[in-house]
């Protein structure tokens, strides 16, 4: 599978911005979808995750309430919608895949940049 994330953007603190992996080459419903994010000089960090199904999603505590995943597997899309948007959410985000149940994300696309100005 091939992952290519878009969405990306500057958008001011409070505001909101929907990202989206779209994916090809394989079954989609193969994978679980995480997204991830690197900010500048931090590790990468893991935000949120969905199921093959879309049955069980996953977030880090920092996104809960603020950011929703999704995956819309007829489009071979995973989003996370991303709302109350801080700066501290300024970040290079990614998409991975895992294929089936497990837990090793190790397909990336290209990140796309979110940039939040205060």
């Amino acid at each position: 599978v091939q992952l290519q994330a878009s969405g990306g953007g500057l958008v001011q603190a409070g505001g909101s911005l929907r990202l989206s992996c779209q994916a090809s080459g394989t079954t989609f419903t193969n994978y679980a979808i995480g997204w991830f994010r690197q900010a500048l000089g931090k590790e990468r960090e893991f935000i949120s995750t969905i199921s093959r199904f879309g049955s069980e999603v996953y977030y880090t505590d920092s996104v809960k309430g603020r950011f929703t995943i999704s995956r819309d597997n007829a489009k071979n899309t995973v989003y996370l919608q991303m709302n109350s948007l801080k700066p501290e959410d300024t970040a290079v985000y990614h998409c991975a895949a895992a294929l089936g149940l497990s837990t090793d994300y190790n397909i990336w696309g290209q990140g796309t940049l979110v940039t939040v100005s205060s």
